[in-house]
């Protein structure tokens, strides 16, 4: 299975030792709380664009999460509001845009 377009919407599965990035058949947004998956990754695709995003998430080190990326932030099951912050601090995101 090869890396999914770009610009497509990624969501988590929430299980009960965490979380593991999968597909929702039908498109369902998985819910994990007060925040949305698909409101974390609209506000990462506005903020850094679809491509950056994502590279983002995969390889940036963001020591707000502890010295992981958001990709294994998000798979260890870390709030995403926790981790949309943390994102924010990194990149001295602008207070209205958080």
């Amino acid at each position: 299975m090869g890396r999914p377009a770009p610009g497509a919407r990624r969501l988590v599965a929430v299980t009960g030792t965490g979380a593991s990035r999968a597909g929702r058949p039908g498109g369902r947004p998985v819910h994990t709380g007060p925040v949305r998956l698909t409101e974390f990754w609209a506000n990462m695709n506005k903020q850094f664009g679809a491509a950056y995003a994502d590279s983002l998430a995969r390889d940036h080190v963001i020591s707000g999460l502890g010295g992981a990326t958001v990709e294994r932030a998000l798979g260890r099951g870390d709030d995403l509001k926790q981790v949309w912050r943390a994102v924010c601090d990194e990149f001295n995101v602008p207070a209205r845009d958080r």
